[in-house]
């Protein structure tokens, strides 16, 4: 097992080598990691604190990421990635190995709150986030950090992307 509590066998298997592994932690008013949308396909529990989840290729999800100390937040964290394949380019992130593909990466409480309230905008359309246009979250980004608030996501952006997908393959 590595520093960080992931063990090193997995990603050296052959059937793991597509896998992207993310590690949460919960420390009670401590330190909390936690997906807040993404479609796990396997669960390991490496304590009664950590583990680690396992996600395919292609795999949009959002990771939620809060410490505090005695004084109160110290530091928040959201970002939202796609899970790449094998010999796909990738990021390097905390906690995600091998990394992903970042379509957002935003700090501090007041940005991530309108991140998660544009992850709300996006579910009460009646879409699964996982399931939205990567370009979206991209534009979420851009805006929040230029200090706008982002457009909604609607259901006729969403057939654009599923037609500009369908017209890819």
């Amino acid at each position: 097992m590595t520093r960080s509590g992931f063990q090193q066998t997995p990603s050296r298997h052959p059937v793991f080598a597509d896998r992207t592994f993310v590690e949460l932690i919960w420390i009670e008013g401590r330190l909390e990691h936690w997906l807040r949308f993404g479609d796990p396909v396997g669960e390991q529990i490496l304590s009664r604190r950590t583990r680690v989840l396992t996600l395919l290729p292609g795999s949009h999800f959002a990771l939620v990421r809060w410490a505090s100390n005695d004084h109160g937040t110290v530091r928040s964290r959201i970002d939202i990635a796609r899970s790449v394949a094998a010999g796909e380019a990738y990021s390097t992130m905390p906690f995600v190995r091998p990394g992903g593909e970042i379509l957002l990466s935003i700090e501090g409480w007041p940005k991530v709150d309108k991140v998660l309230r544009a992850i709300d905008g996006v579910e009460a359309v009646g879409i699964d986030p996982v399931a939205a246009a990567p370009d979206h979250w991209r534009h979420v980004h851009n805006r929040i950090a230029a200090g706008y608030d982002p457009r909604p996501y609607s259901m006729q952006r969403h057939r654009a992307f599923e037609l500009r997908r369908e017209i890819e393959r």
